[in-house]
């Protein structure tokens, strides 16, 4: 897992050379933008100046001459201004949505070129929270806070140059009080950062805790959990309550600090520019426009301070994307590879070759990327087309690391897997798993229609297609008894349906592609018995002439494979036909007799 610790983050400037190829289409954009920031806060700081020629020309001087022209001027300089932040707004917010949508899209679809490995390192939370979280808190720092920073930095720069052509003298004693501000401001904002992470972190901690106290329900009341569950939750809301008490302790504080600090700066402009003005050496005019600037001085030290916090804090978002988008697969094309075959976005089917569905494990050694140990040494088998392999073992043997390979969702550490005699690397992944089925032991549907569910196997299928693999795997009444058909939702992740009719579903989906390679793991576990003699029959009847490795927990619905590997501790310890192993008097002639005498004790009681 990557660190969250900002400690360990460290980029130049603020990470935004890492951000550039996303950033760099929307130049023009942000440096348009940054101009009409400077003439913004330009406008902000002239209108001091407009009310000190108010009072000193037509106030003190008791004339209305070049009212109109000074009524002009103001009025054309508040339009120009609205639509400065109309454009300048509108523009801020369609930058952040495009830069948003352009690293989102990066994010997944780099997540789609990645091995299993990657998944099997992180969980599901961590890379959501990179794709949705920390995308958005980029696309808002490359929009608003970089605006922010320009209009705040260029009014404070503009005011100070203002303050000086009027009065150098006055103006250094509001400047003494500028570096104390910015120290209580830093002071202030570290803790107020390190607090909102905190409670960031917690209410990080009550969402889990109340998303198990729902989807866990059942677990909770049978295990009479109740009390920890609901003391845990309480602990965990006292934190978030003592936590946001002490920062907004502290907000409250830093608040009254920088209004004392304004009212501070606006006393010295008042006492020192009070004593000048009655000796005559500035006008009751001019002491206004100091007094405006003192009294809204402290709200833009504050914003950069706080800006540059946003800056530091956002350093881990982007680390955190960065590294996403630079993770490599552990299974990539070659170079060669992907210029034939093209790649997952952008195949080049005109190339590929027909797979026929002979499999070969040439002097194979395997282990995992985040494994120490070989699962395989010097593994060698021959699989003809048409041949039906069956991978047998107690749970957590290690059976899915053949299919593993077969499918390249691995690649051996050393030797060969071939396909019709290829190496398989020597053609691109999407070539070989277009033409492999797979049925999941834990079955997967997307969220729509039993006919959109079907047509992942098969775009173009037609709906008398989709039937004729439904009655298949004998799946056809799944859909007979739901209302509206193939049109039925099945809920997000097929909710609306049981485990084993989303079984027989994705048996179905991965029937209707037609494969040439089929791979069942596990397939029939969470069927019925009774469905499963009936798609035993079925499963007989799609193999037939194609090349299919089954992995099964029911051994007796194996006894006609053509070759069986027994997998134990993740070794493959023995392999032959039910026949040979059971003569051999091994560990699969334990196993079957196991699996018979508990079959035939259960069948007793039924």
């Amino acid at each position: 897992m990557e660190t969250e610790n900002n400690k360990n983050i460290s980029l130049p400037f603020f990470g935004i050379p890492r951000l550039w190829p996303f950033i760099r289409p929307y130049r023009r954009i942000l440096i348009f933008n940054i101009i009409l920031g400077i003439l913004s806060s330009l406008a902000d700081s002239v209108y001091p100046l407009f009310n000190s020629y108010a009072l000193n020309h037509f106030v003190a001087g008791k004339t209305l001459e070049g009212l109109p022209l000074f009524v002009t001027a103001y009025a054309v300089i508040l339009i120009l201004q609205v639509l400065d932040n109309f454009i300048s707004t509108y523009q801020c917010g369609k930058v952040e949505m495009s830069v948003d949508r352009d690293l989102r899209n990066a994010s997944f679809n780099h997540l789609q070129t990645l091995s299993f490995s990657y998944f099997n390192q992180n969980n599901v939370g961590y890379i959501h929270a990179r794709v949705m979280s920390d995308t958005g808190k980029i696309g808002e720092l490359v929009a608003w806070r970089m605006m922010d920073m320009i209009w705040n930095g260029s009014y404070i720069v503009c005011v100070f140059a203002v303050m000086l052509a009027v009065n150098a003298r006055l103006t250094l004693y509001v400047l003494v009080l500028v570096p104390v501000a910015v120290l209580l401001i830093t002071f202030f904002q570290k803790r107020l950062v390190k607090l909102n992470r905190k409670i960031r972190e917690i209410n990080s901690m009550i969402t889990g805790n109340f998303n198990e106290g729902i989807t866990g329900a059942r677990s909770i009341k049978t295990l009479v959990i109740e009390k920890k569950i609901r003391n845990d939750f309480e602990k965990d809301t006292e934190d978030m309550r003592t936590t946001s008490v002490k920062a907004t302790h502290y907000s409250a504080l830093f608040m009254s600090l920088v209004t004392f600090m304004s009212s501070l700066a606006l006393a010295l402009v008042l006492w020192k520019g009070g004593k000048i003005t009655m000796d005559g050496v500035i006008q009751i005019g001019t002491l206004s426009v100091f007094f405006s600037y003192a009294l809204n001085m402290m709200d833009p030290i504050q914003n950069i301070v706080q800006t540059l916090s946003a800056f530091i804090a956002i350093q881990v978002n982007i680390e955190r994307l960065t590294r996403l988008l630079h993770t490599e697969s552990d299974v990539a094309d070659r170079p060669e590879v992907t210029a034939r075959y093209g790649d997952t976005f952008h195949p080049k089917k005109e190339n590929w070759e027909p797979l026929e569905g002979d499999v070969e494990f040439r002097n194979v050694s395997f282990r995992y990327p985040d494994g120490e140990e070989f699962v395989l040494e010097h593994f060698n088998l021959k699989v003809p087309k048409g041949t039906n392999v069956a991978i047998v073992g107690e749970t957590g043997a290690g059976k899915s690391t053949l299919v593993n390979l077969v499918c390249r969702f691995f690649e051996p550490t050393t030797g060969e897997v071939l396909i019709d005699g290829r190496d398989a690397r020597e053609r691109s992944q999407l070539w070989l798993h277009s033409n492999i089925g797979y049925v999941l032991q834990t079955p997967h549907l997307f969220s729509g229609t039993v006919r959109d569910n079907l047509r992942y196997g098969k775009p173009d299928a037609s709906d008398a297609e989709i039937m004729k693999a439904l009655e298949l795997v004998h799946a056809d009444f799944v859909v007979d008894k739901m209302d509206k058909g193939l049109d039925s939702e099945v809920g997000e992740g097929g909710d609306l349906l049981s485990t084993g009719e989303k079984q027989l579903l994705s048996f179905a989906r991965a029937i209707l592609a037609d494969p040439k390679i089929l791979v069942l793991d596990e397939a029939t576990a969470s069927i019925d018995t009774l469905t499963e003699k009936l798609i035993q029959d079925a499963i007989q009847t799609v193999i037939r002439g194609r090349t299919s490795f089954v992995i099964a927990h029911r051994l007796s619905t194996i006894v006609d494979a053509d070759v069986i590997l027994v997998v134990k501790d993740g070794k493959i310890i023995e392999r032959g036909t039910h026949t040979e192993l059971m003569r051999q008097q091994g560990y699969y002639h334990e196993l079957y007799t196991r699996q018979y005498e508990e079959m035939a004790v259960n069948d007793c009681f039924a």
